[in-house]
């Protein structure tokens, strides 16, 4: 179930306020509107708002004025200004002091609504940093941006896992944000104030690591010259996240799988045990279940930490989510050069296949933002292989965005077997929207 949000729209224009009223409210939207500057105040005194759409000229108020006194009341609402074509300069100055974004009239209802969305994650960005930024940051919740079905699944499980003291195991390609997911459970679980230890088994020695897992004892191997405690000690009462578990050693899963048994472990060289409690979560991105036909994997561990298991989606299954993550990697990444992304440029980025997943697609906005112009991100800032692909998916298919929007859609209705609301609760779009969509692209 999505969160409910309000939007605030502030316009002279009554057939203006009208329409967002008609067509943008749903569901999961509330819009309220004002025609003036003083009854915008008074609504922000009685109710919370995410998202603000504010007219730079108002009978009563000036639109720049009630920009700058209400980022310094509400720093976590995220403010668009709505001009006419004549106040552009203004608009741009506008977003220089702390709007979100601007739009110009007449509007395109489509646009609006991806961009107030866009602006909502934004707003619920900003209040959780604020939330929680007295918290160490192991502790903090981690950000999982995205409103597609494969990721709301995610947080579902997330949501009904975190309670419980059950190992999990997390799976999914390379760059997913396992290790997002990981930290989400930690934050939501009993144990969020107490230590959340995170370990990548591909970077462990394999001749040191059952010591750096469960310390050792001086002179217990040659280099031992202390006694020294392992990550069983540093995780007691916490959670042990254990990244790439299927790189560990087989001969230390034994002892790990001991400790989910027994809550209880030895010291290399050392002879009495010791007790632990912890809460174990492992990820991998390889098949645990091969690993155990071909005897690379523990057959008893497997079966101890697959107790909760589910998958990661890939980038590419879940690519309505792009334009959010850009979005918020342009706020994480850009924050001393803020920055947009034309169209053409989000479209290839659309496109592209995402071998590297999540990971890949924030080093190429780390690196657009460094290659930006006046703060605008074009498609010539990408990578140039992103371009190619576009362009030879355009070509070979003859495909546009448009074309990949009704494709997309087509596919979710036939997953849902025509049931309309279902497929706009999945897109996170609107009702009327899909309806205006489906008559668009005469999608049957």
């Amino acid at each position: 179930m999505k969160n409910l949000y309000n939007v605030l729209v502030v316009d002279d224009e009554e057939s203006i306020l009208k329409l967002f009223k008609k067509e943008l409210s749903n569901s999961e939207r509330n819009i309220h509107t004002t025609m003036s500057g003083n009854q915008a105040r008074a609504l922000l005194q009685k109710n919370q708002y995410d998202v603000i759409l504010l007219d730079i000229r108002l009978p009563d108020a000036d639109g720049i004025e009630l920009l700058m006194e209400w980022k310094q009341r509400f720093p976590d609402v995220e403010i668009i200004m709505i001009t006419g074509h004549g106040n552009i300069d203004t608009a741009v100055e506008a977003m220089k002091i702390g709007a979100y974004d601007y739009v110009t009239k007449p509007f395109h209802l489509d646009k609006i609504e991806l961009l107030i969305e866009r602006a909502y994650q934004r707003a619920c960005l900003q209040r959780e940093n604020r939330g929680f930024r007295h918290s160490q940051s192991s502790t903090r919740l981690p950000q999982l941006v995205g409103r597609s079905a494969g990721i709301e699944q995610v947080r579902f499980l997330i949501r009904k896992v975190a309670p419980t003291e059950v190992p999990v195991l997390i799976t999914g390609e390379s760059g997913v944000g396992k290790d997002v997911v990981a930290r989400t459970i930690h934050a939501l679980s009993p144990r969020a104030e107490k230590p959340l230890i995170v370990k990548n088994c591909a970077t462990l020695e394999k001749t040191l690591a059952r010591s750096e897992l469960f310390g050792h004892l001086r002179g217990s191997f040659t280099g031992a010259t202390e006694n020294r405690d392992g990550l069983m000690t540093f995780a007691h009462s916490g959670t042990l996240f254990l990244d790439e578990i299927g790189e560990l050693p087989l001969e230390v899963q034994a002892s790990l799988l001991r400790v989910l048994e027994s809550k209880a472990y030895r010291r290399v060289g050392e002879k009495e045990e010791r007790k632990t409690d912890i809460r174990l979560i492992c990820a991998t991105n390889r098949n645990l279940a091969k690993e155990v036909e071909a005897g690379r994997f523990h057959d008893a561990l497997f079966h101890r930490i697959n107790v909760f298991s589910f998958k990661v989606p890939a980038l590419r299954e879940r690519a309505e989510d792009i334009p959010l993550l850009v979005e918020y990697f342009l706020g994480s990444l850009g924050r001393e050069k803020r920055c947009s992304i034309t169209d053409r440029a989000l479209e290839c980025l659309m496109r592209y296949d995402w071998p590297g997943n999540i990971r890949e697609l924030k080093n190429v906005i780390e690196r657009s933002i460094i290659l930006s112009d006046n703060g605008v991100i074009m498609d010539q800032a990408l990578p140039p292989e992103m371009i190619e692909e576009a362009d030879s998916s355009s070509s070979e298919r003859g495909l546009s965005l448009d074309s990949m929007e009704r494709d997309h859609i087509s596919k979710v209705l036939a997953l849902h077997e025509g049931n309309r609301q279902k497929t706009a609760e999945v897109l996170g779009i609107g009702r009327k929207t899909l309806y205006r969509k489906i008559e668009k692209y005469k999608i049957q």
